[in-house]
């Protein structure tokens, strides 16, 4: 068990010097934060009860889904699967420490924003913190769900990025954090409920955090299981 904490502390110091997971879970969301904190509560003084939230969603999207899987792709995509092979070590080692290593980021990026919003630009903070780091926790995990399952199926980087734009874009645009979804037409507001970052939205805002909202994160932590061990499989038969 030592061992094991000491490979997620040891993948969690390799992420911080890595620039790809640098710019994608601190650097870009942070940037945007800044920026667009100051616009949304200018225009929208209304959106303080929910920048928060808004802003925690579209930096978890980014590190999930543009961050971790071109870190996946380094390691299964090249001969360093074959250093876990040598010393014994399942083929999933590598998938669950860089899991929990990205879950520790995100989750300090999201505390950073929750910190800084009320003193920045007047946020709102969530009526019960035990809930909002609840749901945040469900999030964050559903995210990284998909993100390892992109990272695993997609060998190409070039397809990778294409592919990881395709559901990173999607999930800001249709999850209600810019505009209510609402107000979409019924195919992308649908299309909209299918991503994690509508779910785990509306599962930070006040009194959004109801156990009949787990069974969407549940069904996808239960598919990742059952996919990404089909394709480390295979990854272990290559």
């Amino acid at each position: 068990m030592s061992g094991f904490f000491y490979s997620v502390a040891l993948q969690w110091k390799l992420d911080i010097r890595s620039k790809s997971l640098l710019v994608t879970c601190y650097v870009v969301p942070l940037l945007f934060f800044l920026l667009m904190g100051g616009i949304f509560t200018s225009v929208m003084p209304e959106m303080k009860q929910t920048l928060i939230q808004s802003m925690i969603v579209m930096s978890v999207s980014m590190g999930a889904f543009i961050g971790l899987p071109p870190s996946l792709i380094e390691t299964y995509g090249s001969e360093i699967k074959k250093v876990y092979k040598a010393n014994g070590a399942p083929a999933a080692s590598g998938l669950v420490t860089m899991f929990l290593s990205a879950f520790i980021h995100l989750t300090l990026m999201s505390v950073v924003i929750l910190a800084l919003s009320p003193l920045l630009f007047g946020a709102v903070l969530p009526d019960c913190l035990p809930h909002f780091f609840s749901a945040l926790a469900f999030y964050i995990a559903a995210s990284l769900c998909v993100g390892s399952i992109l990272g695993l199926a997609v060998k190409n980087q070039g397809k990778l990025t294409m592919i990881a734009q395709l559901v990173f874009l999607p999930s800001i645009m249709l999850s209600g954090i810019l505009f209510p979804a609402d107000l979409l037409p019924d195919v992308l507001k649908h299309t909209g409920r299918v991503l994690p970052a509508f779910r785990g939205f509306q599962l930070m805002l006040d009194g959004g955090f109801l156990p009949e909202r787990l069974w969407y994160f549940i069904l996808v932590f239960c598919a990742a299981f059952i996919v990404c061990g089909i394709l480390l499989k295979k990854q272990d038969a290559a």
